[in-house]
């Protein structure tokens, strides 16, 4: 905790036991005055209320947490999130001319909005007053809305500046309640309640988990072992957490959002909106077992994306002179190439957009690594796109086919000037080196009370240097690898994902120097094993022999 900056008692107990009272007051929140006094007259007047939102984990999450919060309150809230493929990302003004149609005088966009300047003030010309709460980059001119809810708008000082979209639903619920004069005790309620889904949310988007994220965190996933919401229920349910446990943030990250995000992907968002709103288990069980089957046909669908790319990759290999990455394909599924954009930047290391051809029209997704600003690197091509927007490290575009080219030649162009050689090399930065008889329950158990692990608070990795292969490795779906480790009499298993391929590595008696990390196992528990697992990060042969005592650290 020392080497991650966290220098006195009050922070040390704010990261390890982190409660509602941490959490930051809405009121520092630019704009809530305004919203919350615009939706207590919308509440009062029996206003219809559209909410306007996203179709991920974070954009559906937050319509969620409005519509429950909102009609808690009398409200009459209906929603509308857009169809990835037929509507693409954002705004759009004909989704509001229905809306005034249908009679709503107040639209409040979730996770989405901050710069949909026109669709704004297309709203007002209707007669619709319009929120937006946000977390994405705005433009240098706000839109003209009733209120702005966005942490990342340069005139507002709420000290949080990483919260999600859901986050920012949150804080707006948050400052409502406050408002129609709640007694703290059941506004507590509300917010710990709301919090489970806010973390799956804040996990999915990969926003820090430090500060106020880790608060949130913390609390909303250590509620995930007893959940009331069937939706929610049948969800953790066919991820393969039953009642009774909760999922750490990687297993969110790779087992419950991927099935929230399937539907958004491959079919219909709405759906994972109607699964959180029924109050019905059968309704509920039914359309988690439809996001689980659309989880599968993505993974396959992703496969298939991932496997022309790479071939391609060997065909024309990719150097340092390749500072920037960008494949295009007919008919490759825009739902699933944000998901492709980021195998490849796993593979070389270097930013890349994976764009789906259709009818012309050129449209996907970007990843990027650290040290490159994807959105900047956008913003300094515009003429390029039809519609962009994002952040640092993902980012959409659309354009026309006729200029992938010109994309690939200028983003290379702009990325060779910024990255070196050295940007391109995968480093795995190592906490501290341990040695392994001080593994143990108890000594795993301290490092693993510093999760939930993720973005900007990641697993702490540990050197292991020159342990012995103990046995023959065990491939598992031949992809991963089971180990046994050995050093001065002391063994321990240890597992390591999508390692099949280097298994020649591992015979028995080999040395290795490791790089290790830890995380909970209930599965290992319930079999009476040991509550943790040791996992490989990876490995080379051993410099140094490990003869060194356990006092050093």
């Amino acid at each position: 905790m020392w080497a991650r900056g966290y220098r006195s008692l009050e922070q040390a107990r704010r990261f390890l036991e982190p409660s509602i009272a941490d959490l930051n007051d809405p009121a520092l929140l630019r704009d809530i005055p305004a919203a919350v006094d615009r939706l207590r007259r919308a509440i009062e007047q029996k206003e219809q209320i559209l909410l306007y939102g996203d179709y991920d984990v974070d954009g559906t999450s937050a319509i969620v947490i409005l519509k429950k919060g909102l009609e808690l309150l009398g409200s009459k809230v209906s929603f509308h999130v857009p169809h990835r493929l037929k509507d693409g990302y954002g705004m759009r003004s004909e989704v509001v001319e229905e809306a005034a149609t249908a009679g709503v005088s107040l639209i409040v966009s979730v996770d989405t909005g901050i710069r949909a300047n026109e669709v704004v003030k297309h709203a007002a010309g209707l007669g619709i007053d319009v929120i937006v709460t946000d977390h994405h980059l705005p433009e240098t001119e706000l839109p003209p809305a009733v209120a702005v809810l966005n942490p990342n708008r340069p005139d507002c000082g709420y000290p949080e500046k990483n919260l999600c979209g859901a986050g920012v639903a949150l804080k707006l619920m948050d400052g409502l309640v406050r408002a129609v004069g709640w007694e703290q005790s059941r506004r507590e309620r509300l917010i710990d309640s709301l919090l489970k889904l806010v973390a799956i949310a804040t996990v999915a988007d990969v926003v820090p988990l430090t500060g106020e994220n880790r608060v949130i965190v913390k609390r909303g996933l250590a509620g995930l072992d007893v959940v009331r919401n069937p939706g929610l229920r049948a969800l953790l349910d066919v991820s393969g957490f039953p009642e009774g446990e909760s999922p750490s943030a990687r297993q969110v990250a790779f087992q419950v959002a991927p099935r929230i995000n399937a539907a958004g992907r491959m079919a219909s968002a709405a759906d994972v909106i109607e699964m959180f709103l029924t109050e019905d288990a059968e309704t509920a069980r039914a359309l988690a077992a439809k996001l689980h089957e659309l989880n599968s046909d993505r993974r396959d669908t992703e496969a298939d994306i991932a496997r022309a790319i790479f071939e391609q990759c060997v065909e024309q290999p990719v150097t340092d002179l390749d500072a920037a990455l960008v494949f295009a394909g007919e008919g490759w599924h825009r739902g699933v190439v944000g998901i492709v954009a980021s195998r490849v930047v796993e593979r070389f290391h270097r930013p890349a957009f994976v764009l789906g051809l259709e009818n012309g029209v050129a449209q996907g997704s970007g990843r990027s690594i650290p040290v490159f600003h994807l959105l900047e690197a956008l913003e300094a091509m515009p003429d390029l796109f039809g519609k962009f927007g994002g952040h640092r490290q993902a980012a959409g575009v659309t354009l026309d086919a006729g200029k992938v080219e010109e994309f690939r030649a200028r983003l290379r162009a702009y990325a060779g000037e910024r990255l070196t050689p050295a940007d391109f090399e995968r480093e795995l930065a190592i906490d501290a080196e341990i040695a392994l008889e001080e593994i143990d329950d108890s000594s795993v158990a301290d490092i693993l009370r510093l999760a939930p692990f993720g973005f900007g608070n990641p697993a702490p990795t540990f050197a292991l240097r020159g342990v012995e292969i103990a046995a023959p490795p065990d491939i598992i779906k031949e992809k991963h690898v089971f180990l046994k480790l050995k050093f001065n009499g002391r063994t321990i298993r240890a597992k390591a994902w999508n390692f099949a391929d280097r298994a020649a590595e591992l015979t028995p008696g080999t040395r290795l120097d490791i790089a290790l990390q830890f995380e909970d196992d209930a599965y290992s528990a319930a079999r009476g094993y040991a509550p943790w697992q040791a996992i490989v990060r990876d490995v080379r042969a051993a410099t140094v022999a490990a003869a060194r005592s356990p006092a050093v650290l």
